[in-house]
């Protein structure tokens, strides 16, 4: 088992969804080595340890097993260090961005630029419209504002022509 060979299922969209993976794997398995020292002592076990649907998600698109102690462990040291290495692309909108569009932008990003990346979301009401996007070397300002900078010398001389025609 190698984190690098994961594949992420479109639920878990940001770092904070990959730091919930950690901490219900850790959770399931702490339960279920408290069900085995349950069992040898002879006091009644939980029947079945609620799973998310995310890590249900995650397991069956990895194909992993979860019977023994080990496959646990092994599983919480990979997903801890996917949770270190993961992509971060940090997309900053002007409005709040509902999941179904940020699955929709993470599907992309996995097969156009990692099959890992996940995404940190913020909210700039002073871009008007758009996104802003940062990677750890790159910041792309694909918003409104940005246009209408990068315009503003036409925009002016439009103006003033239209004034002038007045």
């Amino acid at each position: 088992m190698n984190s690098s060979g994961f594949t992420l299922p479109l639920s878990v969209v940001s770092k904070a969804d990959v730091a919930r993976l950690v901490v219900e794997a850790e959770r399931i398995d702490n339960e279920r080595m408290a069900g085995a020292v349950r069992e040898k002592v002879g006091s009644p076990t939980q029947s079945e340890l609620a799973m998310s649907q995310q890590l249900a998600d995650f397991l069956s698109q990895n194909q992993l097993g979860t019977e023994t102690g080990l496959q646990w462990g092994e599983l919480i040291k990979q997903l801890r260090a996917l949770k270190e290495n993961a992509p971060v692309i940090h997309m900053t909108f002007a409005v709040p961005a509902d999941r179904e569009s940020l699955q929709q932008l993470v599907a992309w990003l996995r097969s156009s630029v990692h099959p890992q990346a996940v995404v940190s979301v913020g909210l700039q009401p002073a871009l008007v419209a758009g996104v802003s996007i940062r990677t750890t070397n790159r910041v792309h300002d694909l918003s409104m504002r940005s246009a209408l900078k990068k315009s503003h010398g036409l925009l002016v001389k439009e103006l003033g022509a239209l004034r002038g025609n007045q």
